[in-house]
């Protein structure tokens, strides 16, 4: 009886689900989508070398270094210039680093990312530099940027290195209520986006970047944003064994990284996060600004943090602005002042002068003495150029945006005067 009745129930049951199948039939679609570039592991973590100074033509992210500037050429490589005449620069060698957004410099030793990877080059010959250990795979899920308007085709990282992506009509069977077809990615990837001449004279300490810098060094340690959310702690004691030795998760999406002493403010697209350093290899979160949704570059000295926010392509919110906030009781920062501005990007302080790229409003000086009448006491406004950050430096501003490297002397803050410009040359390939 038990084996009749087992039976007619699995008959039952193979003919409802021959039913279900009979009710889905199969289509052929077509979309657009954006399909990726690959090249081979091997080719890629062999693909560093030097060549030839070049054009300028889309700038990013800049850092000095001993009377060296070196410019991102954004996901190409590093220009490397000669500026200890700030007045006459000199581009001396371009660094070919495939995938490059960010850097940092401790010593001798110039610390970038390479889309996956991080790459330490031995830059003690400025004009021979080479490569001295790579980390591996810590940002494993940038790529290139792309057509956002499309979506993605599935990505087989077994073929290798994403470096770019096509636009390209996909056609495949589905059944009719299934969506979108099996081959669209549906997993995460985060877009790349941002003292003594001589080559043999560099000094032992840490170079200096902008506002919008990605990459910060702490003693023998350098944090880097690896995820919008997670915070990475690198040991970079020795450049041919760097190891991750710390992982913070971040509830929020972060942007920027500044150092002060032994304090660390992380700028977020919806508020400041301070985190005590006095740890290298543990950072601990001590205090939050919150702030209404927007990108956030900060800086800061021992009693205010200068934040701005603005509207863009990624940042949803409609304000622009500066916002001073009271850093002198560290756990319980507030807000001072808040100032509207057209678009502002990176910021800098030097003394009592601060420096705001203001977007296409331009570069505008501020005496920042009284924090509750900055924007009346501005110094010098350069409106004919379109700007992204500044690095401040022994009375020399150095100035990257849409139309070149501008540099300016502010020794006499009475008397700010531009005396350099690089410029870019429009990429029309």
């Amino acid at each position: 009886m038990k084996i009749l009745l087992k039976i007619p129930i699995t008959l039952m049951v193979l003919t409802a689900l021959l039913s279900g199948c009979m009710d889905k039939t199969i289509e052929r679609i077509t979309y657009t989508v954006n399909v990726p570039v690959y090249i081979s592991y091997s080719e890629f973590r062999n693909s560093f070398k030097t060549s030839e100074p070049k054009e300028i033509n889309q700038p990013g992210k800049i850092y000095f270094k001993d009377n060296f500037l070196f410019v991102n050429e954004i996901q190409k490589g590093i220009h490397v210039i000669d500026n200890s005449d700030p007045a006459h620069p000199k581009k001396v060698a371009f660094y070919e680093i495939i995938g490059n957004v960010d850097m940092a410099i401790k010593g001798n030793i110039l610390y970038a990312d390479s889309y996956i990877d991080l790459v330490a080059i031995d830059i003690s010959d400025i004009s021979k530099p080479r490569e001295a250990g790579r980390l591996k795979n810590i940002f494993p899920e940038v790529v290139p940027e792309a057509n956002t308007w499309y979506p993605f085709m599935d990505v087989d990282k077994s073929k290798g290195v994403i470096v770019g992506w096509e636009v390209k009509s996909v056609t495949e069977e589905v059944y009719n209520d299934s969506g979108w077809g099996q081959k669209i990615y549906r997993g995460d990837l985060i877009f790349a986006a941002f003292t003594d001449s001589e080559s043999g004279n560099r000094s032992s300490g840490e170079g200096t970047g902008g506002s919008m810098a990605r990459f910060m060094l702490n003693d023998n340690n350098l944090y880097l944003i690896a995820h919008t959310w997670l915070l990475k702690t690198v040991d970079i004691k020795a450049p041919d064994k760097m190891s991750v030795v710390d992982s913070v998760t971040v509830p929020r999406t972060m942007e920027t990284l500044f150092k002060l002493g032994d304090k660390l403010f992380i700028g977020t697209t919806s508020g400041m996060l301070i985190y005590d350093i006095s740890n290298p290899v543990k950072p601990v979160q001590i205090s939050v600004y919150n702030h209404i949704t927007s990108c956030d570059p900060v800086v800061a000295d021992n009693k205010y943090a200068y934040v701005t926010l603005r509207t863009g392509t990624r940042c949803a919110n409609s304000s622009n602005l500066l916002d001073i906030i009271d850093i002198s009781s560290i756990t319980n920062p507030y807000l001072v002042k808040s100032y509207p501005l057209f678009n502002p990007h990176g910021l800098g302080i030097d003394g009592n002068l601060l420096f705001i790229c203001d977007g296409k409003a331009g570069l505008k000086i501020y005496d920042r003495t009284d924090p509750l009448a900055i924007i009346t006491n501005q110094i010098a406004h350069y409106s004919d150029m379109d700007t992204f950050d500044v690095i401040p430096v022994n009375g020399v501003l150095i100035l990257v945006g849409q139309d070149g490297i501008f540099q300016f002397d502010y020794k006499n803050p009475k008397n700010i005067k531009m005396i350099s410009q690089i410029k870019i040359v429009n990429d029309k390939k």
